[in-house]
């Protein structure tokens, strides 16, 4: 397979000539774990809009410390090895840069699925588990690669690979948090500029974590000046505004539902799919209660549920549990209405409260304010906390 190229394929060959000098291409062309890296790496420069997970670089990278740690690189030995502890692994991980939510889907099977769908005739996969003892491996395999029929072990440049990646995302974050709070004051002066930023944040190629914090910051202030009245009798009417809650991580794969809107208990799902199959699922996730799908498209809403309609009727090919989900989509929001609800917006003044609220979602998602020290750290020795 062809070694892609993109920015950071510099970086890994930097880094490659510096532990084999001279020998960085080279490395990389014969080995068969760093042309997967390569691929993992692609975002790094790509600024925060781009989709960059860590979990699967978390993975290789604990496994690949470990190995280290235990100086197998020197000493060898690394077949008789009991293997690491899945909890120290998983702790491990979740000390790293945006790993405090980290799970263990990467170690038990993510990882090796990735690895294989990319490297479909390679015999090894990067993880080896003994699901009896819990225990785990990185396949030395992958550390070893043939120059001129000598053995090289690439475990240190892997680390220093995964290390300099991180540190160009989480970089990347930070210069669009910065801008984000740029943008609220430029708000005051240049209203027009603050706008044209907000809108370009919505567009079906903006990562999907970027869209549903936009699209939760624009629906926040829509509804927020929307009021119901409300009570027990005709006589005596409570007075609420709207208020709508964020529920989970963003673009996290927790099974839960997006936002909640309060006093109405409306349901609200972000995707970035027209796909019948995962809508049916959020659906059956709370009984067919209502949901609004906010749906990363400029496809129009009748557009989305009739292509939602004909997969399901092919899938289930009956009409009445077809019409019984479809019953439960209550409003489909596309990227034009976004962009409707945000004019409405921009006509309350509210305009600084969206960009703010930007801001305060993304730290919270891109855990800015806990690693700027760490940030510091790793730039003074080169490695991750």
């Amino acid at each position: 397979m062809p070694i892609l190229q993109h920015d950071f394929t510099l970086k890994i060959i930097e880094i490659l000539n510096y532990h084999f000098p001279n020998q960085g291409d080279k490395v990389l062309i014969n080995s068969e774990f760093l042309p997967y890296l390569n691929i993992k790496t692609k975002a790094a420069n790509r600024g925060s809009k781009s989709r960059a997970g860590f979990a699967n670089h978390y993975a290789i990278y604990v496994l690949v410390e470990d190995y280290l740690n235990n100086k197998f690189h020197i000493i060898g030995g690394y077949d008789d090895y009991e293997g690491a502890q899945f909890i120290n692994l998983l702790q491990r991980q979740r000390q790293l840069p945006f790993g405090n939510k980290l799970q263990n889907h990467a170690l038990n099977h993510r990882l090796n699925q990735e690895f294989k769908k990319y490297f479909p005739t390679l015999s090894y996969v990067p993880v080896i588990r003994d699901t009896k003892t819990n225990r785990y491996w990185i396949n030395e395999n992958l550390l070893q690669v043939d120059i001129n029929g000598n053995k090289i072990n690439i475990a240190e440049a892997i680390i220093d690979i995964i290390d300099a990646f991180v540190i160009a995302r989480r970089q990347a974050f930070s210069q669009f948090i910065i801008y984000c709070k740029q943008m609220i004051d430029i708000q005051k002066q240049e209203p027009l500029k603050a706008i044209k930023f907000i809108r370009s944040l919505l567009n079906k190629d903006i990562d999907a974590r970027v869209f549903e914090m936009v699209s939760y910051a624009i629906l926040k202030q829509y509804y927020g000046e929307q009021k119901i009245y409300w009570g027990w009798s005709p006589h005596s009417l409570n007075t609420e505004y709207l208020i709508l809650y964020k529920t989970g991580r963003t673009n996290a794969n927790d099974g839960g539902i997006d936002f909640v809107m309060k006093p109405l208990g409306r349901f609200f799902q972000v995707t970035e799919t027209i796909d019948a199959g995962k809508y049916f699922l959020d659906i059956d996730k709370v009984q067919r209660y209502p949901i609004t799908f906010v749906v990363k498209t400029e496809q129009p809403p009748e557009e989305v549920l009739d292509q939602v309609r004909k997969q399901a009727t092919a899938k289930y090919n009956i009409k009445a549990i077809v019409q019984r989900y479809l019953e439960s989509i209550e409003e489909v929001i596309n990227i034009p209405e976004l962009m409707h609800r945000f004019d409405e917006v921009l006509t309350q003044g509210k305009a600084p409260d969206v960009i703010e609220e930007i801001v305060i979602q993304s730290r919270i998602e891109f855990n800015l304010e806990t690693e700027e020290n760490a940030l510091i750290d790793s730039q003074d020795d080169g490695r991750l906390i």
